[in-house]
Formats: structure tokens, sequence, C-alpha cells
């Protein structure tokens, strides 16, 4: 029976069946080498081909190897001189190492010495500061006597001197008063007038006493002046009681109210800056035109 095949189903068949009977019959694979020996080289050919290539990778790798042979040797060449550097290295930091331990020991030598030089110093320094801690404690205790003593001989003359005083102040005080009046009169062009009154009532002095105070007129202004060689606390209230008198009694209220004194007691300037009274120490500090 007749049966006519497409060229694709013959192609099918061929690359299905073809390798088997390639292997199988000797004449279909001469053929098939006959034919395709156009297109592939033959078996002598390919091998020359083949020897040829494996010739040229010879070579090549011989080229390589013999690079790589120099290559090896310069660095072996390379490697010794390190190792030759390594080993003066070593040779200097062991130089090195031993120079810096003999260094440490003579500085440890040296600390030591200066320790022990140190600590015999700061021995005889204290030493040294307990005899003069001792000077200074026996220093100090005369000093002390001595200080008890002077006290003690001011307290004598305090006493000896306020007795004086007591005696000599009312003398001295109306020779003061004369003397400052002189002063304001001739430098100042003002009129000190003295003021005597008495007390009937014990309004100032708290019984019945005589009242004296220096009265100072000035360009029609009333100025009612205490002139003292030393004011304390209780003679600040006093004038001030003094003042209170004279405005009650002569129906005029002064204008200003003065202590010309150089000695003030603390709290009497105090006192007198409550009341209203100024307070100078030279009379060359008054201003007369206030």
């Amino acid at each position: 029976m007749n049966q006519d095949f497409t060229r694709e189903q013959i192609k099918t068949m061929i690359i299905a069946e073809l390798p088997s009977i390639i292997k199988t019959d000797p004449e279909v694979r001469d053929f098939v080498v006959k034919v395709t020996e156009s297109r592939y080289a033959g078996r002598k050919k390919t091998k020359d081909r083949i020897d040829r290539i494996l010739d040229e990778l010879k070579r090549d790798r011989e080229k390589r190897d013999k690079k790589w042979d120099a290559q090896e040797k310069k660095w072996e060449a390379q490697e010794k001189k390190w190792e030759a550097q390594d080993k003066r290295w070593e040779e200097e930091n062991k130089k090195q190492a031993e120079k810096w331990a003999a260094q440490d020991k003579r500085w440890e030598e040296e600390n030591k010495k200066q320790a022990e030089k140190w600590a015999a110093w700061e021995k005889k320094w204290e030493e040294e500061r307990k005899k003069q801690d001792e000077k200074w404690e026996k220093n100090q205790e005369a000093i002390d006597r001595m200080l008890d003593s002077i006290e003690a001989l001011n307290k004598k003359h305090d006493a000896t001197i306020g007795a004086l005083g007591a005696r000599w102040g009312l003398q001295s005080e109306g020779a003061f008063r004369k003397g400052l009046r002189s002063i304001l009169e001739k430098s100042f062009g003002v009129k000190v007038e003295r003021y005597w009154d008495f007390d009937t009532d014990g309004v100032v002095f708290g019984r019945p006493d005589q009242i004296e105070m220096d009265v100072i007129i000035h360009n029609g202004t009333l100025i009612l002046c205490e002139i003292k060689s030393s004011a304390s606390k209780s003679q600040v209230y006093t004038f001030w009681k003094k003042k209170r008198f004279y405005e009650k009694k002569h129906g005029r209220k002064a204008d200003r109210a003065l202590i010309i004194s150089p000695m003030v007691d603390k709290k009497a300037g105090e006192t007198a800056e409550k009341l209203g009274i100024e307070v100078f120490g030279y009379v060359q500090d008054v201003t007369w035109d206030e």
C-alpha cells in the first residue's frame, strides 16, 4: 500500500531514526560523513587543529610559569628582605626595651632618693613648725599678759582722767564756748548772745533750775545753739527740752537748733537727727543761710 509522507513527516522520521541507524549501519554512517564533510573538518584536520591549540596553550602556560617563577623569586627576595628587616626591628626593639628598663630602674632609684629626701625635709619642717608654734604660743601668752596689763592700766588712767575731767570740764567748757562765740562773731558776722532764764516748773531738769543757752540772730532767723566741748545723748535731750522751754515762754518757734561740738557720741548724733537738731563737729561746717 502506497503512502505519501509530507516533507515535515520525513524530517521527523529521519531525526528520530538516523542516530540508531548510524550506529548499526556502516554504509549509512559513511554516507552521512561524506555528505557532511564539507561542513565539518575531518578527524586528521581536527586533530591537527587541536594539537595546535594544545601547543599554543602549552606555550602560554610555559610563559606564565616563567613569569610566576620570576615573580616568586622576586617575592622570595622581598620576603628575605622583610625577614631581615623584621630581625633588625626585633634587635632594635630589644635594645630599646633594655634601655627603657635601665632608664626605669634609674628613675625608680632617683624617685626613691627624692622620696627619702622629702621625708627628711618634712620631718625637719614638722619639727621646725612645732618649735615655731611653741614660740608663737609663748609670744602670744606674753602679748596677752601685756594686753591685760595695758587694759588694767587704761582703766586706771580712765578713772583718773574721768575724775580730773569732772573738775576741769566746767572751767574748760566756758573757755571753749567763749572762743567759739568769738569765731562766729568775727568770721561769720553773726551775733551770739548768752540766754539765761529760770525754769520754775522744772520742765527741763525735772526740778526748778537755771536755764542757759546760746541764741543767734542772723538776718532775722532765730537759731538756738548749744556750744559744747563734747555732747552725749542725755545732753542732746536736755538741749531739746531747753529749746521747747524757750519757744513756749517767748511764743516764737526757733528756725533752727544747732549743736556745735568736736566730740559727739554716736548715739547722741542719732538722737539729734530724730529730734531735728543739726550737729556740727566744726564751726566752719555750719551754713547760716538755710
